[in-house]
């Protein structure tokens, strides 16, 4: 029987240093099979990182309704409320659907369509979890600053910067990848 033992951080430090010197023509091509895999790692690490997320805020959403302010709240609040715990509840669905589809689909020589179908889901999850951070928000505001109005604008801000950071970023870089990949050069 074999061992395995955990590499320190300054051995991680050295694989990472030699990875990194190697020139990539020295490495060997990735091929569609090791490609799937990374992705589908991929995958499972931003999964991990989302589910997170969504899941203490869920947790969250939960106990105010046990609270005793949560009684004093209006029916404006109680109904966004109630829309804020569903689209958490979607938000969950959709980032834990990665994991239900590989496990049903396992052994059936599907990890390409597998791996897509579960990117498609996290963009949904995160779309929702987008969401649900916005109703949040506009629910904490609206009961401290007591006008939906000035929550309203603040939420408005802070989800562009969301969008901004979720979304714009990272399409540009995509798009900029994608010129220099079909020879277009850097834009």
């Amino acid at each position: 029987m074999t061992t395995t033992r955990r590499l320190t951080e300054a051995e991680w430090r050295l694989v990472e240093e030699e990875t990194a010197r190697r020139s990539p023509a020295s490495r060997p091509p990735e091929g569609p099979r090791e490609r799937v895999n990374r992705r589908w790692q991929e995958v499972l690490q931003e999964t991990r990182v989302a589910q997170t997320g969504g899941q203490i805020l869920f947790g969250f959403l939960l106990s105010l309704a046990f609270t005793a302010r949560f009684r004093e709240l209006d029916g404006f609040d109680r109904g966004l409320y109630v829309v804020t715990v569903v689209l958490a509840v979607s938000s969950t669905a959709a980032l834990i659907a990665p994991v239900s589809l590989h496990r049903c689909l396992s052994g059936l020589r599907m990890k390409e369509e597998v791996v897509t179908a579960a990117g498609r889901l996290m963009i949904c999850g995160m779309l929702l979890l987008t969401l649900t951070v916005a109703c949040t928000l506009l629910l904490i505001l609206n009961v401290v600053l007591g006008s939906a109005l000035t929550a309203g604008i603040v939420v408005g801000g802070v989800m562009l910067w969301f969008a901004i950071s979720w979304y714009v970023v990272p399409y540009r870089l995509r798009r900029k990848a994608l010129a220099r990949s079909q020879g277009g050069g850097e834009r």
